[in-house]
């Protein structure tokens, strides 16, 4: 009986992977991998993912301290995040055209640029203008300066910043988180911000 059983389980255990195999082949699927020491090793792309220590984030007390800056930053961070995605939408149209459209294009998305904004933008006051400055630089890992500059040429950079000079802003100021006190500050606040703390 033992001996008839064994049979029995060893021919049903043989006879399935024959089955299946039929039925995994229709469903397979080409995967990427690399051979190590004679093994496959399966090779997946992964979603890119930003690791943050809790400390970079936002104390309660630095909350309460910093009210005045942190309104500042939830104010003018869409704006600054969208001024982003409108340039890289600008430079990718223009990248192949000649010189004379691509001015025509840069200086029709700054028309359309101050039509969306420039009411909204207005109100703001000297210290959200510095804020945004800041964000943009850090959006875009360019100065206003050099935005300016690299669009518009170093003539209307340089009346710009003079301009802006004016009024207590320094469009060459670079956003430096690791180094500067305040930008440090504004970075644990757009982090607390995209984390849902604020």
């Amino acid at each position: 009986m033992k001996k008839t059983l064994f049979i029995v389980l060893m021919t049903a255990a043989f006879a399935m992977p024959l089955s299946v195999q039929g039925q995994v082949s229709a469903t397979r699927k080409v995967r990427f991998g690399i051979i190590v020491d004679g093994d496959t090793i399966p090779y997946y792309r992964l979603n890119e993912v930003k690791v943050i220590e809790s400390a970079s984030l936002l104390t309660d007390k630095e909350i309460r301290k910093n009210q005045k800056l942190i309104r500042n930053v939830k104010k003018m961070l869409p704006y600054a995040k969208i001024g982003k995605q409108r340039l890289d939408e600008l430079e990718r149209n223009i990248a192949d055209m000649p010189k004379r459209q691509r001015k025509e294009a840069i200086k029709q998305a700054e028309k359309d640029l101050l039509a969306d904004f420039s009411d909204e933008l207005k109100a703001c006051t000297i210290s959200q203008g510095m804020v945004l400055l800041k964000l943009i630089d850090r959006e875009t890992g360019r100065t206003s300066y050099v935005l300016v500059d690299e669009l518009r040429g170093k003539i209307r950079a340089g009346f710009y910043q003079t301009f802006a000079r004016l009024f207590g802003y320094n469009l060459k100021s670079a956003y430096d988180p690791k180094h500067n006190k305040e930008d440090n500050l504004i970075e644990r606040i757009v982090l607390s911000i995209e984390r849902g703390k604020l």
